[in-house]
Parts: C-alpha cells; structure tokens; sequence
C-alpha cells in the first residue's frame, strides 16, 4: 500500500496523549491489514505511537521525524 493509498490522518499540533487517543480510535474503525499515516508534532509521539502499536498488535511499518515532528505509518493488526 502507498501512501496514496493509506488514509493520512494529520495531527499535528495537538499535545500527549490526544495523539495516541485519536489513533487508537481512528484505527478501530479500520480492517486489519488496513494501513494509517499519522502525522504529529508532539516531540512525546516519537516514544508514544510505537509502544502504541506494539501493545494495541499493530505493525508500525515506518517512522521517520520530519521537519516539524514525526510521521508514521502503521498496519492495521
């Protein structure tokens, strides 16, 4: 799946933990197998979204930091 294809759901500008609430929600909408990009500027995102992924089952597929904070894409699990 591209990015093209994955739903990009853009968070910046909000602070911990409304970044993992609002995936963890978004996700829980999805199929499994389906994949997210989760763009966030909270510095804390960059710990919080892969232990996220980690305990909710998910595969955090990459995780990069950008110029204003991080970007992630994960698979639903």
């Amino acid at each position: 799946m591209t990015d093209e294809t994955a739903s990009l759901y853009d968070l910046r500008g909000l602070k911990c933990p409304l970044p993992v609430l609002k995936t963890r929600k978004r996700m829980s909408a999805m199929r499994s197998g389906e994949e997210l990009v989760v763009e966030t500027s909270d510095p804390l995102a960059g710990i919080d979204i892969p232990h996220f992924c980690r305990e909710d089952g998910h595969q955090l597929i990459e995780g990069q930091t950008t110029e204003d904070g991080h970007r992630f894409r994960i698979r639903k699990g």
